[in-house]
């Protein structure tokens, strides 16, 4: 493991998916589930999400649609509220769906609207 790598990994990490939602990850997991907590926050969060080409914000939007084509409701919760402390507003993450509506269909974008209206209401949005 690159070590450096897998810190920035964990703050930027903490930065977007919050820092008690990350924790609890890193401390709960075992020897099964470990090797892919470090290789996610090393390579996903410490390379990908740290690279000059695009701005979190950007990221963020990509990942809402992503995470709805590939039906991930799990992660989607999270990224919606990453999206939000990358500056996504909530406007910004309904064009989203309704974008992913026509090319990832409509099932799939109405999960992702139910899941998102889950988080507002949770985080008072």
């Amino acid at each position: 493991m690159n070590q450096d790598l897998f810190d920035q990994g964990l703050k930027t990490r903490r930065e977007v998916l919050g820092a008690e939602y990350v924790d609890a990850a890193i401390a709960n997991a075992d020897d099964f589930t470990r090797p892919l907590q470090e290789h996610t926050t090393q390579y996903a969060w410490g390379d990908i999400w740290n690279r000059p080409g695009l701005d979190r914000r950007t990221r963020s939007l990509l990942n809402l649609a992503m995470l709805t084509a590939l039906n991930r409701p799990h992660e989607l919760r999270l990224h919606v509220r990453g999206a939000l402390r990358n500056g996504v507003s909530k406007e910004e993450i309904r064009e989203v769906f309704m974008q992913t509506a026509i090319y990832c269909g409509v099932p799939a974008a109405m999960d992702s609207f139910r899941t998102a209206r889950e988080v507002f209401k949770e985080d008072g949005v």
